[in-house]
Order: structure tokens, then sequence, then C-alpha cells
């Protein structure tokens, strides 16, 4: 015998699973629902009717959606006893009042609200990747969905991201709701947003790029021993040695060691277009990022530029070792589903991140002496070509 709590857990539960909710939310096929309740053994009544009493009365005060009853007849009973067999929700409505979870009411209740102003490719994207919602008001979600719809392929015309006077949006909405104006746009042209990166794609000029922090990690490489440079002055200039390390946060410099004919660049975050450029052609790279779910997609966009590039300190086996000391929660995970471009087994870390309550571990959190052997072995397992 199962109790509403237990099946109002289930429900919570699979509102949280992407597929399960854009389905119920999007095909009428999919109800009604009909949950079974089970029923008790006849051995169950013997010395146990006041459970199945209270089981009934549990039932009984139950107001979501339908409980469909049953008599049955027990020799140990008198009479047959009318027991609930099966919860029945009629609609999506009747689902979320049955899961008794104020978080999920919230989430369905900010959707009704959002979703009869959104496009229908909008709708489902949102529905689906719930993620991108949290923590952006109603107002910058549907600016953002307007500007989606509104933008076209090189509608910027050279002018800067700020300078975009396009659907009403104020000059900073795409620096706040950047990620999800990529997944609107994605959604509507096929993944040409993220492949092409936003100001690629918009035709925007690279006033807004990002300035990178370059260490050379072996001496006589670069005339200084670290200096900023401009995105695309790497992508059209390059650096000297054999081998590229790139590094996702700045912070982590000081444990880098030295290694021959190297050059890391740090600190490119999302933006690592850069990568693609021809400079880079022949050179061994590598990619060191945040072990959670935005370190793994970033070290995918550097991997789709750059097809051959090594990820070190990216694997499941240095998470384990460290989790428990050190890692924390991950405010906004990235998409549910990991990246075409990851491997199977990064893809598989990918997953086993998400389903962590604590499923990041930032990159300053790994001993230097780890960092530093890692990258040796990287370097010498990749000597010049």
């Amino acid at each position: 015998m199962k109790s509403p709590t237990e099946l109002a857990l289930r429900l919570a539960r699979q509102w949280q699973m992407p597929a399960v909710r854009e389905s119920r939310l999007f095909e009428p096929e999919q109800w009604p629902l009909r949950l079974p309740i089970g029923a008790p053994a006849p051995s169950q009544l013997l010395g146990n009717i006041d459970a199945i009493r209270a089981h009934v009365q549990a039932w009984r005060q139950v107001q979501a959606g339908t409980i469909e009853w049953q008599p049955r007849a027990f020799r140990a009973a008198g009479a047959p006893i009318e027991l609930p067999r099966y919860w029945r929700l009629d609609s999506p409505s009747e689902w979320i009042a049955a899961c008794a979870d104020a978080t999920v009411q919230s989430e369905f209740a900010r959707l009704e609200r959002l979703m009869p102003q959104l496009a229908l490719g909008q709708r489902r994207l949102l529905v689906r990747q719930l993620h991108l919602l949290r923590e952006r008001s109603d107002a910058d979600v549907l600016a953002a969905a307007r500007f989606a719809e509104a933008a076209e392929p090189g509608c910027a015309q050279g002018l800067p991201l700020r300078a975009i006077a396009l659907a009403g949006v104020d000059s900073k909405l795409l620096e706040r709701c950047r990620a999800l104006v990529l997944a609107l746009l994605d959604a509507r042209f096929d993944g040409a947003a993220s492949a092409q990166g936003l100001e690629n794609f918009l035709g925007a000029s690279g006033s807004s790029e990002h300035w990178l922090l370059v260490l050379p990690l072996a001496p006589g490489l670069l005339p200084f021993e670290r200096l900023r440079l401009r995105t695309s002055e790497l992508a059209a200039r390059g650096l000297p040695g054999t081998h590229l390390l790139v590094v996702e946060n700045e912070r982590c410099a000081h444990a880098l060691p030295e290694l021959a004919d190297t050059v890391a660049v740090l600190g490119a975050g999302l933006d690592l277009d850069w990568l693609g450029a021809e400079v880079w052609r022949g050179k061994h790279v590598a990619y060191w990022g945040d072990l959670d779910s935005w370190g793994l997609r970033m070290l995918a966009q550097a991997r789709r530029q750059q097809p051959g590039l090594c990820a070190v300190l990216m694997e499941r086996e240095l998470f384990d070792s460290f989790a428990l000391q050190h890692a924390v929660v991950e405010p906004i995970p990235a998409d549910p589903e990991p990246p075409a471009a990851l491997s199977a087994s990064e893809q598989a870390l990918y997953r086993h991140l998400l389903e962590q309550e604590r499923g990041r571990l930032e990159q300053e959190f790994v001993p230097p002496a780890r960092v530093q052997a890692a990258l040796r072995a990287w370097r010498e397992a990749s000597p010049a070509r």
C-alpha cells in the first residue's frame, strides 16, 4: 500500500524530469494519469486493522484529483472494505496540486503566467530548461523572449551589444540574460547562436570583448611575466610555444608549474570562440575548468573550437577525491543534458554532478601538487610536433 505522501513525493520528483515535465504540459494524450495505490494482503488485516483504517482515512482526505475506490472482501472482516485502488489525475493543474510541494507549485504558477506571452517554441524550451528562469524576473524573461523573436543573424550591423535597439530591450539585458537569450536564439535558429557566439551571430562589434590573462610557463617565451590581451588579438596573432593551456579562472595562476614551450591563458569563461582561429593549428591545447556543469559546458565549447583538445583535472576520480571536503552547491546548473562535444566519460560525469546535492568542485580547491603533477603529465605526453 502506498500513502498519499509517498505518491506525492514521486509526482514531485517527476516534475524535476525535463522530458516528463514537457510531455505532460504539452501532450494531451498523457492524461489522465492513474497511479496504483496498492491493496493490503489478507494477512495484513490480522492484527493490523487500525493501520488499514488509517490508510483508508488518509486517502479520504486527499482533495487533488479523484480516488478510485473498490470494495474488497476479507475473511477477517465482517463486510467488504472500500479500499483506494487508483489515484486519477486529469490535468497538469491536478498533478501540481497532488505534489503538495511549494517549489513545484511556485514554478508551475510562474509558467502559467509566462506561457501565454511566449511563442510556442519558447514555451517548450523554458518548460524543458526551467533553470533558465531562475534568478531572472518575469520582465527580463519576457524581454529576452521578445528580443530572440525579433533578432536576425547580423542584425547588430557592427554595433556593440549594448547599443542594439531591438524589441525595446534595455542596454544591459544581453549581459544579465546572456545564457537565456542564447538558448532562445538556439531554439529558433537550430543552435547557430551558440555555435558562432552571440556577438558573431548578431554581427556585433567586439568592443565588449574580454581581456584575458596570459602567463608564459617557460622562461623566454614572452618578454613579460604576465600580460593581458584581448580575444581578438589572441585570435589574430596567437602566442609563442608549442603548447597552450586554457584555464577557466584566473584564481588558479599560482598553481601552474613551469612547463616547457607552454603559455597559459586564464579567465576566458564562456568566451572561447578565439580558440577556433587558424593561429592555433598545430599546437597542443589543454583545458582545465571547474568540476561542475558549467565547467564541463565550457570544456565542450572549447572542444568544438579545438577538436583535439585534452581535458586535464576534469575527471570523476578527482571530484570523488575532494568532494567530501570541498564540493559546494552549484547555484544555477547548466543544461540538464550534457553537451554532445563531451566524451562518453565526461557526459557520465556531467550527469553525476547534476545528481549531487553538492555537485561543484572549484579549481582553487584542488591541491597545487595535484595540479602540477597532472599538467606535467599532459606536457610530457604531448611532445612538440
